[in-house]
């Protein structure tokens, strides 16, 4: 019998001072059985840092990557189903990177993984053409600690201010410090 996925409700409440986004969010989220607490904190991370302003343009989805090879994580179409903005999280190969970034507006990469330092030297020269792409990485610690506040119903805050980002769920608050690998701020 294969295993099914487990559904974890979340409640995010962003305050992005740099991008002037203040939004709350309710939303369902698909686990994969393979998916850990951390990768899927990640998810939401992304979320919660690129959530548009309004959805006039389309609305930031989750996609169905782990079931799916041909999606990504997150993606944002507009109402015309043009590819706005693609986020992979973990760490894709450099023709995965190349593609969607082809296919996109925008395409971001959360890695969060301790290899991510050895992913990077290994693809960083080869994704030099990539046009809209930003790849970060969430440091290890800190993308466990995330982890820590998966819970199957969740209520997140998520400040940005002054590129600082501080996660918290009521009982505990953690700095996340994300490190530019590629591409600018605003790709």
């Amino acid at each position: 019998m294969a295993l099914k996925a487990t559904i974890y409700k979340a409640t995010i409440q962003v305050a992005d001072m740099d991008r002037q986004v203040y939004s709350d969010h309710e939303l369902t989220m698909a686990r994969h059985p393979s998916e850990t607490d951390e990768r899927m904190l990640i998810r939401l991370l992304a979320f919660a840092l690129n959530a548009p302003v309004d959805n006039d343009h389309g609305a930031l989805e989750f996609a169905k990557d782990m079931w799916d090879a041909e999606e990504p994580a997150l993606w944002q179409k507009d109402l015309t189903g043009q590819m706005l903005h693609w986020i992979e999280v973990g760490q894709p190969d450099e023709k995965r990177l190349l593609q969607c970034s082809s296919r996109s507006r925008r395409a971001s990469v959360y890695s969060f993984a301790s290899s991510t330092g050895q992913w990077w030297s290994g693809i960083g020269d080869k994704i030099a053409k990539a046009r809209h792409l930003s790849v970060w990485q969430v440091p290890s610690e800190q993308s466990k600690a995330l982890a820590a506040l998966a819970d199957r119903s969740m209520k997140l805050d998520v400040t940005v201010q002054d590129g600082t980002i501080w996660v918290g769920d009521g009982r505990k608050s953690l700095e996340v410090s994300l490190v530019r690998l590629f591409g600018s701020p605003e790709s």
